[in-house]
């Protein structure tokens, strides 16, 4: 699952592309691109978005929408690195300089598990895979589903108390 966010601050999902288990992550960026109207804040995916073609897209679409994907751990920076650093080059500057743990907090990538709940929500609830073949009753499909788990959801979310 990947996630656009349209405001930095609220981190306000405005589109996403759910793919089965054979679709290639990244080549569904263009897509997911297509989707928006306005402009991008944040790119959000995990390393299988670690790629120079999802980092071109964004730049060519969106040149101000952060792109935060961890990079591979065998990463190396590019070329350019020390004259032209990337975007890529500069999480692997960060990573090298703070940790992972250090670039997930510099970078927000964190806030990318709270969005990995909704998704198993999703696939708990609905299902993995869509019903309908055609792309106008899966988008109704969609929209149903989505209501039908915020619904859910405005009955009541838990409270967690520490008891230790």
């Amino acid at each position: 699952m990947l996630h656009l966010a349209t405001d930095a601050d609220t981190g306000e999902i405005v589109a996403s592309v759910l793919t089965d288990r054979d679709a290639d992550d990244g080549s569904q960026v263009g897509p997911l691109l297509d989707q928006v109207d306005g402009p991008v804040a944040a790119l959000t995916g995990d390393g299988a978005y670690d790629r120079d073609d999802v980092y071109a897209q964004v730049g060519a679409r969106h040149p101000e929408a952060a792109v935060i994907v961890p990079p591979r751990a065998n990463a190396v920076p590019s070329a350019a690195a020390e004259t032209a650093p990337t975007r890529r080059d500069a999480h692997l500057r960060c990573i090298a300089q703070r940790g992972r743990m250090g670039w997930q907090r510099a970078s927000g990538y964190g806030w990318r598990a709270l969005v990995e709940p909704d998704i198993s929500r999703w696939k708990r609830v609905v299902g993995e895979g869509l019903r309908f073949q055609t792309d106008g009753r899966q988008a109704t499909e969609v929209a149903i589903a989505g209501n039908m788990l915020n619904r859910m959801l405005d009955l009541g979310r838990p409270e967690y108390v520490r008891t230790a």
